[in-house]
């Protein structure tokens, strides 16, 4: 098989390299994560306005999918919060209160979003990803974790709010308890179910202790009757039977009427698939092709189209279950998609028993993992910009939400990149003895300079939020100089692009110094961007002596033409 399709279907890949030590723990991961899949993927389906099945359905098919086209070798897609509001906005207006209308209509909006996403990977907008820093990557998982914590609060305790955002639940949280909500024994399940893991986890690493947990609480609560007796919260039986395959059955009308809303769902799903694929990628030291992953988030949103489902994005509260139930590869969706097709099939009652509140204890246990403190410490102590950007992404996240919050943290990330270029640093060099090149006379006030040159140093690119700032530093450079400027040289190294509104204001500024007796030189700009000064006419202006490979021969052209003895200490070094 050639490498170009190999890199299409990276699950083939997967399986000629496959390792048999991985199998037990990808087939206990992929059973601890259907415990679940199954309550959420239902769940989201009832929100959206949907059968609960259709939750499943949305569940099987795009695990399947993504094992064969995804990159990551431990994300999880299946339905999402952030998409159940668009998907509920997008087809009850055309639904009508038909539940077998509104599935189709869902489906037909996966076919959207899905192809939408297809797209976006074969135009390579994966490149877009390249926005979110390690900031961002820490502020979201961090935020991810305060969200998905709190958002299970109230199942520990045995209750249910209806809430969105950390605020909000929090506050329904508090309000349940007070109100006396709380159910004594399916907290006890619950806090006890997390005894078991991190027992299991600290002492025993190598045993599924979610597993345990889940499988322990689940019989408990059977054999005691405690759903009955002590009204402990459970998932309850499943609906039964397997989505046979078919295109959606939706009119051009329908499919012109949910464009935008495929659109949104394609935009949200990217965002939030690539932050928590390379999250997630960063923290475990292997790469993910983002172009890949956007053709493979396309295909399982095809994937559930065809199959009754509806839209799906990754999932930032079933992968880290995943990971600490010690996922090694995409086999553990595939155990987890067999799996409820074989409960729906013939154990649809195998869930009557299971406490949600064991449910919430081992989501809570594994978005922990997420926490990643050092990082923010790390960051505070080299970059306290960079910590600060990561603050506001965990807010956004925790706050507004993950989506919003993502795009919040982006922009305020490239309105300090702006500002930096915007406002960039800039210095006056001179010579220090026993060191070599020209260095900044602020931080070595010992630096000797040359009588009649001033060498300028910009480090940054040369565009229209920043040329007049340029002018204003090199008129006082100039100015400010201890004898009288003949020669200014703009060390330009760091100045990789001029665009038009710098080019004019260079004009002007040779053609004002020039006024005054002084010449303006340029060292060491590249070649690509001394190209740029050719085709505004400003190389020609200047002269090819104008430009210099080096500081140093500069200063020598200088000191040759102005007659000056200067001695260069370098020069003087045995």
């Amino acid at each position: 098989m050639s490498d170009g399709v190999m890199r299409l279907v990276p699950g083939v890949r997967v399986a000629r390299t496959y390792r048999r030590g991985w199998l037990p723990r990808d087939i206990v991961a992929g059973l601890v994560l259907t415990a679940i899949l199954v309550p959420v993927g239902m769940g989201y389906a009832q929100a959206a306005g949907l059968p609960a099945i259709a939750g499943l359905y949305a569940t099987i098919a795009p695990l399947l999918v993504y094992a064969l086209f995804g990159p990551s070798p431990i994300l999880v897609l299946g339905p999402d919060s952030s998409l159940v509001p668009i998907i509920a906005a997008t087809i009850a207006p055309l639904a009508l209160g038909d539940p077998a209308r509104a599935t189709d209509l869902a489906a037909g909006l996966a076919l959207i979003s899905g192809a939408f996403c297809v797209a976006f990977g074969v135009i390579r907008l994966g490149l877009l990803t390249e926005l979110l820093s390690k900031p961002i990557r820490i502020g979201y998982l961090n935020g991810i974790a305060l969200t998905v914590f709190v958002g299970q609060l109230p199942k520990l305790f045995g209750f249910s709010v209806h809430a969105d955002g950390v605020p909000a639940t929090a506050r329904a949280f508090a309000e349940g308890v007070a109100n006396g909500l709380t159910n004594p024994t399916a907290l006890a399940v619950g806090l006890g179910s997390i005894a078991v893991i991190v027992v299991f986890r600290r002492w025993a690493p190598s045993l599924p202790g979610v597993l345990v947990a889940a499988v322990g609480a689940t019989v408990l609560v059977g054999v005691l009757g405690l759903a009955a007796s002590a009204g402990i919260p459970v998932v309850g039986p499943l609906p039964q039977g397997l989505p046979g395959f078919g295109v959606p059955r939706v009119s051009l009308d329908d499919l012109m009427a949910m464009l935008a809303g495929g659109l949104a769902i394609a935009v949200v799903s990217m965002a939030d698939t690539s932050i928590l694929s390379r999250s997630f990628a960063g923290r475990s030291g292997y790469r993910v092709d983002q172009n890949q992953e956007l053709l493979a988030l396309g295909a399982a949103n095809l994937g559930s189209a065809f199959f009754s489902g509806f839209s799906v994005s990754a999932s930032a509260t079933r992968t880290p279950v995943a990971a600490q139930a010690g996922a090694k590869t995409q086999l553990t969706g595939v155990v987890g998609a067999l799996a409820i097709a074989a409960m729906l099939l013939v154990l649809p009652g195998l869930t009557t028993n299971l406490p949600q509140s064991v449910l919430a204890a081992i989501v809570m246990t594994a978005c922990l993992s997420l926490v990643d403190i050092a990082g923010l410490v790390r960051l505070w102590r080299l970059r306290p910009s960079e910590f600060l950007l990561s603050v506001a992404c965990f807010l956004g996240v925790a706050l507004i939400g993950v989506v919003p919050g993502i795009f919040m943290a982006v922009g305020l990330a490239m309105a300090a990149f702006f500002w930096r270029a915007w406002r960039p640093y800039s210095a006056i060099l001179g010579r220090v003895e026993g060191m070599k090149g020209y260095h900044d006379i602020t931080r070595y006030p010992e630096a000797r300079q040359v009588d009649g040159l001033v060498l300028f140093r910009w480090d940054a690119p040369l565009f229209f939020a920043n040329a007049e700032l340029f002018r204003e530093q090199v008129q006082a450079a100039v100015a400010g100089a201890a004898t009288p400027t003949r020669w200014i040289v703009v060390v330009a190294e760091p100045v990789t692009e001029i665009d038009m509104t710098a080019a004019d204001m260079l004009a002007e500024l040779i053609e004002s110094l020039g006024g005054s007796g002084v010449t303006i030189r340029f060292a060491e700009l590249k070649d690509p961007t001394k190209d740029r000064l050719k085709r505004y006419g400003l190389f020609e202006l200047l002269g090819a002596h104008s430009f210099f490979p080096t500081v140093g021969v500069a200063v020598d052209a200088y000191v040759a033409e102005a007659g000056i003895d200067w001695v260069d200490w370098e020069e003087r070094t045995p």
